[in-house]
């Protein structure tokens, strides 16, 4: 006998009602991101083009989560899909965080080529872009900050905006130094300090997509406080097949076995069951099979 418990949609709906914010920073990052590779182009400059490199790939990681969003509100209504397309959401965020990742290795190598003999830049028309850059990621910050706790894959693209917005920073460092010192190395010495700035954050991000991919259960989750829970529900004998994972940001899910106490009342087990993972784990969606205690076998074991 199995029970299970609706989905819970939260993040989903999170994503969806983040929508119109974050089709605003794709526009405006868009946009700036060519004028940066104009510019970086035109002065010479490669921490500029370090921004904006990191800046094509926020452009291409808010893209992700746009195309992910629609594609999972057109799947829920296919029977062949029973989870709908929620996962797209946790590629979306791998693919960004492997897409940043080299982006940030190629800065820092041709970053390093270039102490040797660092070449001049135009500081002035670098300093102007740069200020631009630092004021649309401020306001892409400000669009995607409330979202990047409910979804992954806001998350990732308010991971990048945080990261060009402190590029930035460092862009209008350098440029002032160069124009006031005409110390080229400043250059080159920003460009590997954003990228090393990225990496860590980067390899962060793709660790969490990859936990949810392999079906691993939530970091804040205690498999074995899951499994005392549900055997300390009364009527409840016995607990056994239990799996506890994401399907996508904010969505836990679990399945389990239960035997049953001789005389238990089903209902009254299944609703204290799915009441106690719901209470103490916030696990939203719980599929439990009941089995009786009198009739072991019932069900053959699952070696996963």
């Amino acid at each position: 006998m199995g029970a299970g418990h609706d989905h819970h949609h939260g993040a989903v709906n999170a994503a969806h009602h983040h929508r119109g914010r974050l089709w605003g920073a794709f526009g405006l990052l868009t946009a700036l991101m060519v004028v940066e590779a104009v510019a970086a182009f035109r002065t010479g400059s490669l921490a500029l083009l370090s921004d904006a490199g990191h800046m094509f790939t926020d452009v291409l990681g808010i893209g992700m989560a746009l195309a992910a969003i629609t594609a999972t509100r057109r799947a829920t209504g296919d029977p062949q899909r029973t989870f709908g397309l929620y996962r797209l959401e946790v590629l979306a965020a791998l693919a960004n965080a492997v897409l940043l990742s080299g982006v940030a290795v190629y800065v820092v190598v041709e970053a390093v080529r270039r102490f040797g003999d660092p070449p001049e830049v135009l500081a002035g028309p670098m300093l102007v872009v740069a200020v631009l850059g630092l004021l649309a990621n401020v306001a892409a910050f400000a669009l995607l900050r409330s979202g990047a706790r409910e979804s992954i894959n806001v998350r990732g693209a308010y991971l990048e905006v945080l990261g060009d917005l402190l590029g930035s920073l460092g862009v209008i460092g350098a440029a002032l130094l160069i124009a006031v010192t005409d110390w080229w190395w400043a250059d080159p010495l920003v460009a590997v300090g954003i990228g090393l700035f990225i990496l860590p954050r980067t390899w962060r991000l793709g660790r969490a997509a990859l936990r949810i991919l392999v079906q691993a259960a939530p970091e804040h989750l205690q498999v074995t406080a899951v499994h005392d829970r549900l055997a300390a529900v009364p009527g409840v004998a016995g607990v056994h097949d239990l799996h506890v994972w994401t399907l996508t940001s904010g969505m836990e899910v679990a399945s389990a076995h239960l035997t049953m106490t001789p005389g238990a009342d089903v209902g009254r087990v299944l609703a204290a069951a799915r009441a106690a993972l719901h209470e103490d784990f916030r696990i939203e969606h719980a599929t439990l099979q009941i089995e009786p205690g009198a009739a072991p076998g019932v069900c053959g074991s699952v070696e996963w």
